[in-house]
């Protein structure tokens, strides 16, 4: 299993539609269904289908605009805006080039491009945008919040901290303003800091807070006595990476911890330290006294201790472990290696983190190796259609639950996968893990190194271009051979 869903990540700037006003000299664009329209009247409704979010009939008339005004910068900027929001990045940047080309002076287009660049990775042009437009502007939250974003992208955290502080300082009531800063204090690594600040990611409008019947913690006063119920709040991966800091409720006082979880994770989570029961379904108010997030108790965790706390304990049920068994055995003289190439497509970044199954295919012929499909998810149907599923034995077709995909996990030599839920199950089980990491990788992973202290028997494979999965790949190929050629497996 490999579905997550969003979480608070590096936001990189507000996309902003052109005006839809005339532009000079306005004339017909081509022809519609409804026969001649108006130049500016196709950009007003280029710019109602985008925020409608009708992709087709914007491109439509956008292309129509185009045609008629190949440099028309309005156009441009909001084709740019169109391609990004579908997930398109390279296509955005060329959009977004092209109006800032044939409008130097536009505003929107300059920021348009400068997301646009700081999505792909070419974070250094994107700053010199932001700043030069913030040089422009200096009263701009937003253009400060994403130079602050940019800093965190080239790990410049040092300097990014201190230049959102001071954004923090000028625009108090900015929430995305001290999201970034948590975000860069907390790559940092400076954990207590950065998430004391991580109540801002209600406030930002991207996140509904839970509606609840009695009143949440507040995470100072004191839990002496109290039944404390703990929420999940985002994707798989967090709820199994953050229950590790279940015991500091017990350690404030709290008479009865319960984790409510969803029911995937139930059976896998039934025994996590910290808590006195795991329950899938909300208790009745009466059940409990109060409640708080599960990464609400990250902040006191780290105050009382700056270092990351052991992993969360796995339940691996023996029917789970049975069944992986019987999966594994076949090839129990070979290196067996579990593969995962992506995560939920609803978290926004996950166009970076993923890569196409295809890119594992340089693997396959290792001498000595059996490669395992721990992947559940939409993109599992292009790895069927493709035959790849004859190569890369499927075993998450039939789990139930993510205690089935953990005693997998248990029964291989290795576990390689993207940065999704299964890095955090496999590295909270303990077994060789290697994940591969973006180069805007999540906070928890750091900077620099190959060793993290969440997860000690992980290992990490950056990239080290921008979207250069190929020489990610190439290393894992070199190190399985390798571990093969070690085990005695190559023949």
């Amino acid at each position: 299993m490999s579905g997550r869903g969003p979480v608070p990540g590096p936001t990189p700037g507000p996309a902003r539609v052109a005006a839809s006003g005339p532009g000079p000299a306005d004339g017909p664009a081509s022809g519609t269904a409804a026969g001649q329209m108006p130049l500016a009247e196709a950009r007003a409704a280029s710019v109602r289908a985008i925020q409608a979010g009708q992709p087709a009939v914007a491109l439509d008339l956008i292309g129509r605009i185009l045609q008629a005004r190949p440099d028309d910068a309005q156009a441009l900027a909001n084709l740019g805006v169109l391609f990004r929001r579908q997930g398109r990045a390279d296509l955005a940047r060329i959009a977004q080039r092209r109006a800032v080309e044939a409008d130097p002076g536009s505003r929107i287009a300059r920021g348009n491009l400068a997301n646009a660049l700081a999505d792909i990775g070419e974070t250094e042009e994107a700053l010199a945008l932001r700043r030069a437009l913030l040089d422009e502007q200096p009263g701009d939250p937003a253009l400060t919040a994403m130079i602050g974003k940019c800093l965190r992208s080239l790990r410049r955290f040092d300097e990014g901290i201190d230049w959102l502080r001071q954004g923090v300082d000028r625009f108090p009531d900015d929430a995305e303003m001290r999201i970034q800063l948590a975000l860069t204090l907390l790559a940092a690594g400076r954990y207590a800091e950065g998430f004391r600040l991580w109540s801002a990611r209600w406030e930002t409008g991207e996140l509904a807070p839970r509606p609840m019947p009695v009143p949440a913690w507040d995470g100072a006063t004191s839990l002496d006595g109290k039944r404390l119920l703990v929420v999940p709040e985002q994707g798989f991966g967090d709820t199994i990476a953050f229950a590790r800091m279940l015991p500091r409720a017990r350690a404030l006082g709290a008479r009865e911890v319960t984790l409510l979880v969803k029911p995937p994770l139930a059976r896998a989570l039934s025994r996590v330290e910290g808590a006195d029961r795991v329950v899938t379904e909300e208790p009745p108010a009466g059940d409990y006294d109060t409640w708080c997030y599960l990464m609400d108790l990250c902040a006191p965790q780290f105050e009382a201790d700056p270092a990351a706390p052991p992993p969360t304990r796995i339940h691996v049920p023996q029917d789970s472990r049975d069944r992986a068994r019987a999966l594994a055995r076949p090839a129990a003289d070979r290196m067996r290696v579990g593969l995962v190439w992506a995560g939920s497509v609803t978290y926004r970044g996950d166009r970076f983190r993923s890569f196409p199954h295809s890119a594992y295919w340089p693997l396959l012929d290792l001498p000595g190796t059996r490669f395992y499909s721990l992947y559940q998810g939409p993109r599992v149907a292009e790895f069927e259609a493709d035959g790849t599923a004859a190569l890369i034995h499927d075993v998450a077709r039939t789990e139930r639950d993510f205690a089935d995909n953990a005693a997998m996990m248990q029964e291989l030599d290795l576990v390689v996968t993207t940065c999704t839920v299964t890095a955090h199950l496999a590295g909270s089980l303990g077994v060789p893990t290697w994940i591969l990491l973006h180069w805007d990788s999540f906070w928890m992973w750091g900077a620099t190194g190959d060793r993290s202290p969440w997860y000690p028997s992980a290992r990490l494979f950056r990239q080290d271009r921008p979207r250069d999965w190929d020489g990610v790949i190439a290393r894992v190929r070199d190190g399985i051979a390798a571990e093969t050629a070690r085990r005695g497996r190559a023949g």
